[in-house]
């Protein structure tokens, strides 16, 4: 199809709830078109290197394709080969490096609007763009400073060098681990009086035992005031003692949410405070009839709350509604420990 034909579906973003979208369109006979800005699965693409998954593999499975893996849990490259194989087999049709700046409804069809000035037409449109662009700012002074980044890829580039890490969640945790192993000297700041109760249960006893040792620092019931060349400068919550940390390096491993401007432009309204758009808990469609949402996307501020494993359901729900089927009804969120 061209540029001006009328797609049964577009769903904007290619991570795997994205593709398992397209899949579930395809198996029901709808014309579709991915629109990704990155690369497949771009997100992942850009997870640590050494980076493995809370969940088994076969819970991040896609389109009923068996995820093989060498190891208890998935690892990133893994993943990587997986999703990009998956979606070799569904012949999905995808169009990367395409950034789309707002949806338009028009009648009962929706003009897909791009960066690049492209415009696609669609019936039906699913927003499946997750979170990972937009990284939760502290709006301290120096957050925007070169030594400073809210990602994190791998430990070497670290070596030898202070660095701060401010949160301590899975990313956090995992990247101390990391840090340290590759000799870094490594000094985690949160807010809260311990690690947050959401970490990978293998990794709790590795990093406590690390800070009892005096392997990895901790400075928690902490807040960073600001950010300068060569150090940063913290608060304790409980006290209001004033300090400094000498900091080569700081990694602000506060968590991600998902593109509200983005939404608010395609006409979907969001709750003020959460920022979850409104929808529908059963088809997922959006308070703009034919808009839907899929994946962490709905999530707002509460990311934690929906995964690969339960968001990959949100597709067959969507598509169900789409072609008049009895909607699949999506698991409700398993808890972690």
């Amino acid at each position: 199809m061209n540029g001006t034909a009328t797609y049964d579906v577009i769903i904007v973003g290619g991570g795997p709830c994205g593709l398992a979208a397209g899949i579930e369109a395809s198996k029901s006979g709808l014309t579709h078109l991915i629109l990704e800005k990155g690369s497949i699965t771009e997100s992942i693409r850009r997870y640590p290197k050494m980076m493995r998954f809370f969940s088994t593999a076969e819970n991040i499975e896609i389109g009923g394709i068996p995820f093989p893996i060498t190891g208890v849990k998935a690892n990133r490259n893994e993943a990587l080969q997986y999703y990009r194989k998956v979606a070799g087999y569904y012949k999905l049709n995808v169009k990367l490096f395409t950034t789309v700046d707002r949806v338009e409804k028009h009648g009962e069809a929706f003009l897909v609007l791009t960066t690049t000035g492209q415009t696609y037409h669609a019936r039906k449109v699913i927003l499946a763009t997750g979170y990972f662009d937009k990284p939760r700012w502290l709006g301290i002074s120096g957050e925007e400073l070169p030594h400073v980044t809210h990602y994190y890829d791998e430990p070497f580039q670290y070596s030898f060098s202070n660095v701060v890490i401010i949160g301590a969640s899975n990313s956090a945790v995992e990247a101390a681990l990391e840090l340290y192993r590759a000799d870094a000297h490594v000094t985690i700041v949160h807010r809260a009086e311990d690690f947050r109760k959401t970490v990978k249960y293998w990794l709790i006893p590795d990093v406590k035992n690390r800070v009892k040792e005096g392997k990895i620092h901790t400075q928690f019931n902490t807040c960073i005031t600001r950010i300068e060349p060569g150090k940063v400068c913290t608060a304790n919550l409980q006290t209001g003692e004033e300090s400094e940390l000498p900091a080569d390096f700081v990694l602000i491993l506060t968590g991600y949410i998902p593109d509200a401007d983005l939404l608010q432009r395609c006409g979907v309204e969001l709750n003020y405070e959460t920022q979850v758009p409104v929808y529908d808990k059963e088809t997922f469609e959006t308070n703009v009839p034919g808009l839907y949402v899929c994946g962490t996307v709905m999530a707002g501020i509460y990311t934690e709350k929906v995964f690969i494993e339960n968001g990959r359901e949100h597709a067959q729900a969507i598509i169900d509604h789409i072609v008049g089927r009895e909607v699949h009804q999506v698991k409700e969120l398993i808890e972690r420990i």
